[in-house]
């Protein structure tokens, strides 16, 4: 095999340029592959960060009245919509899918929250427990976060994050300050923010609607102090983070039908639903996949085409050494022997052509990222699959010359000039 494969370099070598142009269709061929695969998973990649965000795995699980959120700002709280109690956030928590959990309320209101003269118009007001900072994954960045005694002794006190702190403050800093939640003082204790900044694109109204909630800004409150703004308890939302980014879906379905066993609503329409952003991403990703497909089959055209270039220049490479092989049967050379140095030979052409072609791929996926500002990620298992592959066409195609090489008469090839 090693003989086999040092002569094989060797002739090659002996025929460089014939040897370039024969790998010439399989490199361009594994060249577009590899460049389609990496702006393919590339776009993919952005696609989920577009949607999901700054990859904190979290799913809103939300009161809906058929497609839309139930607004509590609007509409009396239906009857059979129970407060969500600890023994079934519990549950929640023990899903296998499941990483922390945290309850939360929330209302969009325009003219809520005031800082003397300055309101937060669309701002959204947001009760959440104890765990909620951690489930999201927000830090502190200025003062500090709730304490324990915040919720026990009801402390009017909030959080800003960086929208709703520079709509109302406008560049002072608000910690220490006091402004008024439905003509309610509350203390500023602290600002936060998510652990990783992230950007939505927003490309139509529906992504408008997604990320609207964060670009209004938002003040957060102990979820204990919400009576006191409100005069009443609601039931609440809940928001769960999911153990990676592919059990999110899980998540978010499997702690909705928990919520939805406690309901005795008498209205059908009324039910808890995950936002389920993964599901989304899979639905675009699809629809970009099978629009690539097609790209990717045209591209193998060219690695048949390259493969029938080898096959050809076997076949002549098998006229050229006839005397060669008629030598090596006359001495004793059994036909696996010869049938083997010509696979080996076609195999090794086409592994190298593959080779070069997925350094070409990648060069060239890395430019269409720079040209068009694409996203591109190199997949490393297609990378070693697509050498595989040529080194097969090599062996498919190299077959029919090997087959012919090995089974040369050895007199008649003697006798061959």
């Amino acid at each position: 095999m090693f003989e086999n494969i040092r002569l094989s370099f060797q002739g090659i070598w002996s025929h460089k340029m014939r040897s370039f142009l024969t790998m010439l269709g399989i490199i361009i061929g594994i060249a577009a592959i590899i460049a389609i695969v990496s702006t393919i998973k590339g776009t993919n990649q952005q696609i989920e960060q577009n949607l999901i965000g700054a990859g904190d795995n979290t799913v809103d699980v939300q009161v809906y009245q058929g497609d839309w959120t139930y607004e509590f700002s609007y509409n009396p709280i239906p009857d059979g919509l129970p407060v969500i109690t600890d023994s079934v956030l519990q549950e929640i928590k023990d899903l296998e899918s499941v990483e922390m959990a945290s309850l939360y309320l929330s209302r969009q209101d325009y003219n809520g929250v005031y800082y003397q003269n300055t309101s937060l118009s669309g701002g959204y007001i947001t009760g959440i427990d104890r765990n909620y900072l951690s489930t999201c994954s927000f830090l502190i960045q200025e003062g500090r976060g709730f304490t324990e005694k915040d919720y026990t002794e009801y402390r009017k006190v909030a959080l800003l994050d960086k929208d709703s702190a520079n709509a109302l403050f406008q560049g002072e800093d608000p910690v220490g300050k006091t402004i008024e939640i439905k003509q309610e003082p509350f203390v500023v204790v602290g600002i936060i923010a998510k652990s990783d900044e992230f950007e939505p694109v927003i490309n139509s109204i529906e992504d408008y609607y997604t990320y609207s909630q964060d670009a209004s800004g938002k003040v957060y409150v102990p979820d204990t102090t919400w009576p006191i703004i409100y005069q009443f308890d609601e039931p609440q939302q809940l928001v769960v983070k999911a153990t990676s980014t592919d059990a999110m879906t899980d998540a978010g379905k499997k702690s909705a039908d928990i919520l939805n066993s406690t309901l005795s609503v008498s209205d059908d329409t009324i039910r808890y639903k995950s936002e389920d952003l993964l599901e989304q991403a899979k639905e675009i990703q699809q629809l970009s996949q099978s629009t690539n497909s097609m790209l990717i089959w045209i591209a193998g055209i060219s690695l048949i085409v390259g493969g029938i270039g080898v096959m050809n220049i076997m076949l002549v490479s098998v006229t050229e050494r006839t005397s060669e092989i008629g030598l090596k049967k006359a001495i004793g050379a059994r036909k696996s022997i010869i049938l083997g140095q010509f696979l080996t030979e076609a195999a090794v052409l086409t592994s190298l052509g593959g080779l070069i072609g997925v350094i070409v791929g990648i060069v060239l996926a890395e430019i269409i990222s720079r040209l068009n500002e694409m996203p591109v990620a190199i997949s490393v298992p297609s990378a070693v699959v697509a050498v595989l592959f040529s080194m097969i066409i090599g062996i498919v195609f190299g077959l029919l010359p090997s087959y012919k090489a090995a089974n040369l008469d050895p007199i008649e090839a003697l006798r061959h000039e």
